[in-house]
């Protein structure tokens, strides 16, 4: 089954399939939107082997990473945030992270924070991310070059990655299967 349910809806559906004692090898669930925080919140023991797709795992191994999750899991603890004693990191927030420091080293480049100017300066942008690639940012559609992983969820609640792409993709800005999209353009349009 193909899941696109979104953010916390998924607690209750995934919290159903348990309780209909369904499992991965009955009816195995890729998720578009499903991660750490919101599996956080329930018993794992039963969706193990299910699956979600996304660009980061707080589970991958590299120094970047590690880093990542520990800056995280002490600043939470030090704000003493909601659940901070069970602090995950997920996709969304190492893609805001990325981008924070994408914009910031294009503002250095640019020497300016004016939109054209580090508009201009975000192409060609690279970043060492968490995920543990170098990420890119499209020197034409200012679109970012990402991997992409298939996570198995484990009893813990976190992801084992089980495939990933060998470098980061170049994203496609439009679909090829929307009629009249081969004659939108495969550039950033700047602002006027």
């Amino acid at each position: 089954m193909v899941s696109t349910i979104n953010g916390d809806s998924n607690v209750p559906f995934y919290k159903e399939l348990a309780n209909q004692g369904l499992d991965a090898t009955d009816v195995p669930v890729v998720a578009f939107s499903v991660g750490e925080e919101e599996l956080r919140g329930i018993d794992t023991k039963p969706l193990v082997g299910h699956l979600a797709a996304w660009n980061y795992f707080q589970s991958v191994e590299n120094p970047v990473n590690e880093a990542f999750v520990s800056k995280w899991k002490a600043y939470a603890k030090a704000q003493n945030l909601p659940g901070a004693d069970k602090a995950v990191t997920n996709d969304p927030m190492e893609a805001t992270y990325v981008g924070i420091h994408m914009w910031a080293q294009a503002v250095e480049k640019a020497g300016s924070t004016e939109v054209d100017k580090v508009r201009d300066a975000l192409a060609g942008q690279t970043f060492e991310a968490p995920s543990g690639y170098t990420l890119t940012m499209d020197e034409k559609n200012h679109h970012l070059h990402k991997p992409v992983m298939i996570g198995e969820v484990q009893e813990d609640g976190q992801f084992s990655v089980v495939w990933e792409t060998e470098s980061p993709v170049r994203a496609q800005p439009w679909s090829p299967y929307i009629p009249g999209n081969d004659k939108k353009p495969d550039y950033a349009v700047k602002s006027n």
